[in-house]
């Protein structure tokens, strides 16, 4: 791809895609899926102590309830829009045809100050996380040792291995801020790149910290590569 471009005019190439949609259906939905979610913990026997607890990513086989597939048809549209603007100019005109498949759906509950450390999803372009129940934003900030970080997701820049190495200056000023910290509200839903590093940071609240999250790829009936490179 070559791109014509005035003299001197700055160039931004690779930026990182994330988007915010807020479910309008979330006050109805929400408290369902919480009290179920809470259900399946409380009968899952292999379920293990404390205060973190995952489900297995089968949630679309599990849960067959309207409140759960308001949800999904929710997350579906968020997702078709985002990827849409996410590939604007890169998708071929006219193509038809994109199949959007879920992966992996699971629910995740925390508390007591647990957390989940960073990591990256696989066997998928997009991921996502719902929050599904957490404290107000003025009560987690009353925590005396999170604050403002009680309960966030931590998204960590794709170059955040190269600083490490990377000599730091004025001139690279624009890298230095490595992470980004998205402040979680009920009914909020954020899309990411899976490929993206991230953190559930800890959580202490009166309510469970309740999300719902999976993986999406979105295929091409005449198949999915368009860049092809020449090699030896």
């Amino acid at each position: 791809m070559k791109l014509a471009v005035a003299d001197g005019a700055l160039q931004w190439h690779w930026p990182v895609p994330l988007a915010v949609h807020r479910f309008a259906g979330a006050s109805e939905v929400n408290p369902v899926l919480a009290r179920v979610f809470g259900a399946m913990r409380a009968t899952d026997a292999a379920a293990p102590g404390g205060n973190f607890y995952a489900s297995a990513d089968d949630l679309l086989r599990r849960v067959d309830l309207p409140e759960f597939h308001a949800l999904l048809k929710f997350i579906a549209a968020s997702l078709q829009a985002t990827a849409q603007q996410a590939n604007a100019g890169v998708w071929p005109a006219g193509r038809h045809g994109l199949q959007l498949e879920l992966m992996g759906v699971w629910f995740q509950i925390q508390n007591g100050a647990t957390f989940h450390d960073i990591h990256t999803h696989g066997n998928c372009s997009w991921s996502g996380v719902y929050y599904v129940q957490i404290d107000p934003v003025a009560q987690r900030r009353q925590h005396p040792d999170f604050g403002d970080l009680n309960g966030a997701t931590r998204f960590y820049s794709p170059m955040f291995p190269l600083l490490g190495g990377a000599h730091i200056d004025t001139g690279n000023a624009w890298l230095q801020q490595a992470t980004l910290d998205v402040t979680p509200q009920e009914g909020e839903l954020v899309l990411f790149p899976a490929m993206l590093a991230h953190k559930a940071m800890p959580y202490a609240g009166e309510r469970d910290r309740i999300i719902v999250s999976f993986n999406a790829q979105i295929r091409a009936p005449d198949g999915d590569q368009l860049f092809h490179y020449a090699g030896t």
